[in-house]
C-alpha cells in the first residue's frame, strides 16, 4: 500500500446513463478515484436485464455485465418524473463536478437537464454527453446503439470482411467502450480547465464520429479509388498480403504484420516459408510489381503457411524475429499469461459465490495502485445513504420510498 492518491480523488461525478458507453466513462472515472453516483430509474438500468443476450445467469447473483460497467459506483434509484425525485437529482448535480448522460436531447431539454440550462446555474459544471450521431446534422435525434451508429452507419461492419462472406457479427460494447474512454479524456481535460478558469463545458462524443475516427486511415485512402482500398474486398485484393491472417496446417489462424512489404519480404519468404527461390522474384518484389500478381502470390502464401502447424509457424517466426500473433479465441484470451501478467485481467467473486474473470480498464499508472474491483451495486443499494448525504432525514427518505419517488435496495432475479 502506498499513500499516493488516485488522480481524481475528491472529484464528484453524477451519472444519468444506461447500457454501456456512458456507464463505461463513469466507471473509468471511478477507477481514477472519483466518487461516482449512478442514478437509475425505478426499474433500473436496462443492462441489468440483458443476461439472455450474453448467455449468463439472470439477476444480481452473478451479473458480470453490470459489474463490468459499474464497479466502483454508488447506485441510487429516483423517479425523476416526480417533483421530489427531480429535486433530489438537482441536488446531486448541484454538488458534482462532472455530469455524465446519454439521454437524447429532447428529454434532456424537457427535464431542464440540457447544458444550456445547467451552465447558468452551475457555471463550473463539466457535462459529458454521449449521442448516437452527434448534436448537429439531419439525424442528430435518432436513437443510436453501437450496432447501428458505430458498426453499421460508421462503416465498420460494411467494410471489414471478405467480400465473398457475410458482414461481420458485431459484438456489443465494442464501440461503446471506445466512446466511453474518449469521453473520459475529454471531461478530464474540461475539468482541468474548469478548475483553472471557473468555466465548465459540455464534452460530446458520438458513436458515429468515433467509428469514423477508428477507420479514418483507410477512409481517407478510399478516396483515391485504388482497388485495394475499396472495402469490402477479397482477401486476394489486399495491397499488402503480408498483413493478413492465414490458416496453418492444424486449422489455426496466425496474423502476420509486415507493413513495410519490401523490407520484410525476402526474410519472410526465405526464413519462414523456406521459399528462398522467390526472394528476388520480380513478379512479387518489389511491392509495386506485386499488384499485377496478387492472386498467384496469395495462393503461394496460403499454401506455404498451410504447410506448417501453428507451433511450427510460431517457432519459425520467432527465429526470424518477425511480428505476428496467434488469432486467439476468447477462451484462449482468458488463459493468456500475458493478459494476466500485465494486470489486464482479474478475479471477482459474486454474491452466489462464483468467481469470474473480469477485465480492467486499459490505462495503467506506475505510481498509483490498481483500483479495487468489486461487484456492481444492487438496484437502489445506496439510495438511503446518498439521500442522507444530501441532508434528507430518515423520515423524509422513507416517505419518498413509500410514495414511489425513490426506491430502496431491490434484488433482481
Amino acid at each position: 500500500m502506498n499513500d499516493i492518491k488516485r488522480p481524481l480523488d475528491g472529484i464528484k461525478v453524477v451519472e444519468l446513463a444506461t447500457f454501456i458507453a456512458g456507464p463505461c466513462c463513469a466507471r473509468y472515472l471511478a477507477d481514477l478515484g472519483a466518487q461516482v453516483i449512478k442514478v437509475e430509474a425505478p426499474n433500473g438500468d436496462p443492462l441489468r436485464y440483458t443476461a439472455v443476450n450474453e448467455g449468463r445467469p439472470y439477476g444480481d447473483a452473478e451479473d458480470t455485465s453490470f459489474c463490468l460497467e459499474n464497479t466502483g459506483k454508488k447506485c441510487i434509484t429516483l423517479n425523476t418524473k416526480t417533483e421530489a425525485g427531480r429535486e433530489a437529482l438537482e441536488k446531486l448535480i448541484a454538488g458534482c463536478d462532472i455530469f455524465i448522460t446519454n439521454w437524447r436531447q429532447s428529454p434532456l431539454k424537457r427535464a431542464g437537464l440540457d447544458y444550456e440550462t445547467l451552465k447558468v446555474k452551475y457555471p463550473k459544471l463539466v457535462m459529458g454527453y454521449i449521442s448516437g450521431y452527434g448534436e448537429k446534422g439531419p439525424d442528430k435525434d435518432l436513437p443510436g446503439f453501437d450496432f447501428t451508429a458505430y458498426f453499421a452507419r460508421g462503416g465498420v461492419m460494411g467494410t471489414m470482411y471478405d467480400v465473398d462472406s457475410a458482414p461481420m457479427m458485431p459484438v456489443a460494447g465494442f464501440g461503446d467502450h471506445q466512446v466511453g474512454l474518449y469521453l473520459a479524456s475529454g471531461v478530464i481535460a474540461a475539468l482541468y480547465r474548469a478548475r483553472e478558469s471557473g468555466h465548465g463545458d459540455q464534452v460530446t462524443v458520438s458513436l458515429l464520429h468515433t467509428a469514423l475516427w477508428d477507420v479514418s486511415l483507410y477512409l481517407q485512402c478510399n478516396q483515391y479509388g485504388d482497388p485495394s482500398t475499396q472495402f469490402p474486398i477479397s482477401r486476394k485484393r489486399i495491397a499488402n498480403p503480408l498483413n493478413i491472417a492465414r490458416k496453418t496446417k492444424d486449422g489455426q489462424w496466425i496474423q502476420i504484420a509486415m507493413p513495410r512489404y519490401d523490407f520484410y519480404y525476402a526474410k519472410f519468404m526465405t526464413d519462414v516459408l523456406g521459399r528462398g527461390d522467390l526472394a528476388e522474384d520480380e513478379r512479387f518484389f518489389p511491392q509495386t510489381n506485386l499488384q499485377a500478381n496478387l492472386d498467384e502470390f496469395c495462393d503461394i502464401l496460403d499454401e506455404g503457411v498451410a504447410g506448417f502447424t501453428l507451433e511450427e509457424m510460431i517457432s519459425r517466426m520467432n527465429a526470424a524475429d518477425l511480428p505476428y500473433a496467434v488469432c486467439q479465441t476468447w477462451n484462449q484470451v482468458l488463459k493468456d499469461p500475458q493478459a494476466w501478467g500485465s494486470d489486464a485481467l482479474t478475479k471477482v467473486t459474486f454474491p452466489n459465490g462464483q468467481e469470474r474473470t473480469m477485465v480492467r480498464t486499459p490505462v495503467m499508472f506506475a505510481e498509483t495502485e490498481l483500483p479495487p474491483y468489486e461487484r456492481g451495486a444492487f438496484l437502489g443499494e445506496h439510495t438511503k445513504e446518498v439521500l442522507a448525504g444530501l441532508g434528507y432525514s430518515d423520515a423524509q427518505i422513507e416517505a419518498m420510498i413509500a410514495a414511489g419517488e425513490a426506491t430502496g435496495e431491490k434484488r433482481i432475479g
